[in-house]
């Protein structure tokens, strides 16, 4: 670690827990010379040990153990890269930096799970100090080491000193199959592919992605966990053998990091007892906000994610342990469970798994684009769907078809308006039919599975009961309410407590 500076580095990074040590070698692995800082000095001489045994040499990563020396070991205009927590520790990293000279040129990337509102209103903030930019971060501790998705957003001419080396760390996908194309030791750093990187947009628009990535990616993972839960309680199957069914579903469309691992884990036994491990996993699941706030995020815009939503109900559902546990003593189960074809509904079960997949991914696309019209963001929905197959936890086979959706048209107003998408789903919901009945009737929880389903009928019908439910609002609460043969924003009101009843126009 050193006190002062003794050569020119290229980017800075502030922050060596997981995932900023990561970033860092990651960066020096591409051949970019980094300096970094920790408040905790531990973190830091760890990634400079780690540095010097992956790459032989100490010129690669140097730790400082201020941030004024750390300024003064950058090249100019600075790009220093933020990975601390979200909320307040950004800001005081900032303004530290502030105090230890930064200069209005340089640039200010936060790497964090940052609320996308925040990312915006800091580019304001510190408008007059340096240039503040973002990048939403997805992959984990091995993403970010070997390949991470990055969804960068902000200043447009921060994002092109920012470019070259995003472009470099990121994972790398082949550009006719759409399948990664995986770095998993340093020094690999010469695969040829397209990077998972794209410039998303104006400030706050890359945390926006992310955040619907995650409450995809909440989605994905429960309508997995629904599946095991339908196998394992419905059909009596073993950890081992679901996982071996999730293994050969991963062969086909369902193809999927979140498909593989899930097989890896339900065939692994319990070092200690022997058993399989899932079984003795406590089934209360841990939730970081973003899936909540994709949730929220729809509520305030009025735009439908009932999939996203079911699934951070089901995690708070599952937190209820206690609570579980006694009512299942008390609450009766169905009196005549039907008794299930194994091999017929194993197949009506990968059917249901893809169209709910299907409709999971056109909630937050559609989320996405009815936010950037909000905006006044010009998102590109085929290079979002691009960066995310390699490098994040949702990447999967399936986005193939959905950037080629988004290619094919880019103003594509709906995803289930595309012909691939709206042929798979009338190929396959018969079985997605029959399984959603099927867990109703054997009292098997299916939210997820089951929104989704209830989410693509709703689209699927020219009429839904609104009617009534204007009629009861305009009932109680003289709201209003339009006609069908009357012209479009022309509003009427019943007066339906005096008699007669006449119908008055309003305005």
């Amino acid at each position: 670690m050193q006190h002062e500076s003794t050569s020119v580095a290229a980017i800075g990074v502030i922050g060596l827990g997981v995932m900023g040590k990561n970033l860092a070698l990651n960066i020096a692995d591409n051949g970019y010379r980094v300096s970094a800082f920790d408040l905790d000095v531990s973190k830091i001489r760890t990634a400079e040990q780690q540095a010097l045994h992956e790459f032989g040499t100490q010129d690669r990563l140097t730790g400082f153990d201020s941030l004024p020396s750390l300024l003064a070991s950058l090249a100019t205009p600075r790009l220093i890269v933020l990975s601390i927590p979200a909320g307040k520790p950004v800001d005081a990293v900032c303004q530290s930096l502030i105090e230890a000279g930064i200069e209005t040129s340089d640039i200010v990337v936060d790497t964090g799970n940052s609320l996308w509102t925040d990312t915006i209103e800091r580019e304001q903030r510190y408008r007059e100090h340096f240039h503040f930019f973002s990048s939403a971060v997805s992959g984990g501790e091995m993403g970010a080491r070997f390949g991470p998705c990055l969804m960068p957003s902000g200043n447009a001419d921060a994002w092109q000193h920012l470019a070259p080396v995003w472009e470099a760390i990121a994972a790398k996908v082949d550009s006719q199959t759409g399948l990664p194309l995986e770095r998993t030791a340093p020094g690999q750093t010469d695969i040829q592919g397209e990077p998972c990187t794209a410039y998303i947009g104006p400030a706050g628009s890359g945390h926006y992605v992310k955040m619907v990535h995650n409450g995809i990616e909440y989605a994905d993972m429960q309508l997995i966990c629904e599946a095991y839960h339908l196998m394992s309680s419905g059909l009596g199957m073993s950890a081992a053998d679901i996982g071996e069914v999730f293994g050969r579903w991963n062969q086909g469309p369902l193809n999927s990091y979140l498909m593989e691992i899930s097989a890896d884990i339900l065939a692994q036994d319990d070092p200690d007892t022997g058993a399989p491990l899932v079984e003795v996993i406590l089934d209360k699941a841990g939730q970081k906000g973003t899936g909540l706030w994709t949730a929220v995020s729809s509520l305030q815009l009025g735009c439908p994610a009932p999939t996203i939503a079911e699934a951070v109900y089901a995690r708070a559902v599952s937190n209820q342990k206690s609570l579980r546990e006694a009512l299942s003593q008390q609450l009766a189960a169905p009196a005549n469970p039907p008794q299930l074809d194994k091999e017929n509904f194993i197949n009506a079960l990968e059917s249901a798994l893809l169209c709910a997949k299907v409709a999971c991914y056109a909630q937050g696309f559609q989320l996405m684009a009815m936010n950037a019209a909000d905006q006044g963001w010009q998102l590109n929905f085929a290079d979002i769907a691009r960066i995310w197959r390699a490098g994040c936890i949702i990447r999967a086979g399936f986005l193939q078809q959905i950037t080629s959706a988004y290619e094919a048209e880019p103003n594509l107003e709906h995803m289930l308006k595309a012909d691939s998408f709206a042929g798979m789903l009338a190929e396959h919901q018969q079985g997605w039919r029959e399984v959603v009945a099927q867990g109703v009737m054997l009292g098997i929880p299916v939210p997820c599975i089951s929104s989704a389903l209830s989410y693509y009928d709703s689209y699927r019908a020219a009429v839904l009961p609104a009617n009534l439910l204007q009629g009861q609002r305009d009932y109680f609460g003289a709201h209003t309410f339009e006609r069908t043969d009357k012209p479009a924003g022309d509003k009427y009101h019943l007066n339906w407590s005096q008699s007669p009843r006449d119908l008055v126009k309003i305005g």
